[in-house]
């Protein structure tokens, strides 16, 4: 009797299922990763612990993420894509009234005092004196404000300062919700020192960027209108 030499074809539900439990693993170990970070630390974290964390074999984890770089290089990727999803989907379903630009900077302040934005802090910090670390950290700050001024163009298309003043503004303000960040870290803003940054933060961005409809723009730079 003749013996077929073709395989056998998996049902693609079955591929699907097999992608499918792929991606939750890997989610899990990239979720367990971050919390390892803002826990432990760089220093405390370990690929055994966050194979423990996600409630995966070791087999497993270094399957799919060998070494504990190849677990923090994902985690990274993981983090900005998923951190930017949240953010806009968090700003797409703000009261209409809120969506403007002290809607975003109250939603942005809550990113940086989050526990991602908490790793990522972690990250950079560490990779200070860690060598092997430095590489993958090097342009991380600048990889952060892309995604910022990616996502302040799509929320505000209508905005009408200059690139270069875009640019400066975002970085400015970045750099200033890093530091805010630390603060808060360290003393949850007991005595109120961060919220009032962020107020007046927010009042000098509605003269930069007002709403739709608002009667002209502030210039930097421009010369003060005096009475008649």
């Amino acid at each position: 009797m003749p013996v077929s030499n073709r395989r056998r074809r998996r049902p693609s539900g079955d591929r699907r299922t097999q992608e499918e439990r792929r991606s939750r693993t890997r989610a899990r170990l990239l979720e367990a990763t971050v919390e390892c970070l803002v826990d432990l630390g760089w220093s405390g974290t370990s690929t055994t612990e966050v194979a423990r964390r996600a409630g995966v074999s070791r087999g497993a984890q270094q399957h799919h993420y060998p070494a504990k770089m190849d677990l923090v290089a994902a985690a990274v990727e993981h983090l900005l894509e998923a951190q930017r999803l949240a953010y806009e989907t968090a700003f797409a379903v703000l009261p209409k009234e809120r969506r403007n630009v002290e809607g975003a900077l109250d939603l942005l302040w809550e990113v940086f005092r989050g526990r991602p934005a908490k790793a990522l802090t972690e990250l950079a910090v560490a990779a200070r004196t860690d060598d092997e670390l430095r590489p993958l950290c090097l342009d991380l700050n600048e990889r952060i404000l892309q995604v910022i001024k990616e996502t302040f163009g799509r929320l505000f298309p209508a905005n009408t300062l200059s690139d270069d003043l875009t640019d400066t503004m975002l970085r400015t303000m970045f750099a200033m919700f890093v530091g805010l960040s630390v603060q808060h870290a360290l003393d949850d803003d007991e005595g109120g020192h961060q919220a009032a940054v962020l107020r007046q933060l927010k009042d000098v961005a509605r003269l930069v960027v007002p709403e739709p409809g608002a009667p002209g723009t502030f210039t930097l730079g421009a010369p003060a209108a005096t009475a008649d």
